[in-house]
């Protein structure tokens, strides 16, 4: 396999001596501290969303005079089911389709020649780990391909942490826009959207000005291995991610927008594409069973509690799930490839 030639402005290669990157590596493993702290905040989080969840739910089924199981029994029960079943598992197929593509051209900017056909049973079979972390699933994918190709290890994470870091900024874009088609039906917390936009926008150029050597050109830091991919990104590829995956968010607010009206609950795209990007970013928050996503339908759309509270639960949770379904598929050829 073929590497992609170096940018003019990108530094040699790490000249980190073995002790310099076993320092490294030991500065990059948490502290115990820190893990616990990390915890406590998480634990905080959950506790916070299943307390307002149940205070929602139990006064809206009192409202109905129901109990609260008799309440969300009838709001499951008048859910189209075969309908959403078979939206969802089309999604999911296309998502999977649209992240691969993603993650394959990631990989041929920045690290080595590869197919589309090669890196489709790792993206899949990644998805079996990440029901755990999405993060930890794209660290699973750069084993893989190290072991599988021979590919150095750093380099591949720095793809993972530039696609990482693009998702943020994609995702960011899309809610911008749709605040800017729907601002008239969104929450008044939303007007903050334009201003943190102007933010990350300055954020990001700085990040560009710096990895490309125009800001501080003597930081060694830059020179890191983990910031390879970084080094050579310029702005065709950002733009080129933010073509490549946009489908898959535009897909997803039709999806959404379909699915919500199979719950009962009436939405047009415009206004979800305000309020999509949020929610996904809240659904990135560790907490189980995506509670902090559920907790954000529910703020979001509050006159309908209960048809929200199912409907998050059973999206995000049966997306992450059918996903590691696809991965069991491919699961054995991901096997053969790495273990021989």
């Amino acid at each position: 396999m073929t590497k992609p030639s170096r940018h003019p402005t990108e530094s040699a290669p790490s000249t980190e001596t073995p002790q310099e990157d076993a320092a490294h590596r030991k500065a990059s493993l948490p502290s115990h501290p820190q893990n616990r702290w990390g915890r406590a905040l998480f634990l905080a989080i959950t506790t916070g969303c299943f307390v307002y969840l149940y205070s929602r739910l139990n006064g809206a089924a009192m409202r109905e005079g129901l109990s609260l199981f008799s309440y969300m029994a009838q709001v499951f029960a008048d859910v189209q089911w075969l309908a959403w079943l078979a939206l969802m598992m089309t999604y999911s197929c296309f998502y999977l389709a649209i992240d691969t593509l993603v993650v394959t051209r990631a990989l041929n900017w920045f690290v080595t020649t590869t197919r589309y056909r090669d890196i489709l049973p790792i993206r899949a079979s990644a998805y079996i780990i990440s029901i755990f972390n999405e993060q930890i699933g794209k660290g699973a994918m750069a084993y893989y391909l190290n072991r599988r190709d021979q590919v150095p290890g750093w380099e591949v994470g720095s793809v993972m942490l530039f696609i990482m870091f693009c998702e943020v900024f994609y995702l960011l874009t899309w809610a911008t826009v749709g605040f800017a088609f729907s601002q008239d039906n969104l929450p008044s917390a939303f007007s903050l959207i334009p201003y943190i936009a102007l933010g990350a926008g300055a954020v990001f150029t700085l990040c560009y000005l710096f990895f490309r050597g125009t800001l501080l050109p003597r930081a060694q830091m830059r020179d890191k291995r983990l910031f390879h991919a970084f080094r050579l990104a310029t702005l065709k590829h950002y733009a080129l991610f933010l073509l490549l995956r946009s489908p898959a968010l535009l897909a997803a607010v039709a999806v959404y927008t379909i699915a919500l009206r199979l719950f009962g609950v009436e939405v047009t795209f415009l206004s979800l594409l305000g309020y999509l990007p949020v929610i996904f970013f809240a659904a990135t928050a560790p907490t189980p069973m995506r509670a902090a996503a559920i907790t954000f339908w529910v703020i979001l759309f509050p006159d309908n509690e209960g048809q929200m509270a199912a409907f998050g639960f059973v999206q995000h949770n049966f997306f992450i799930f059918f996903n590691a379904l696809i991965g069991l598929v491919f699961w054995q050829r991901a096997q053969r490839e790495l273990f021989g």
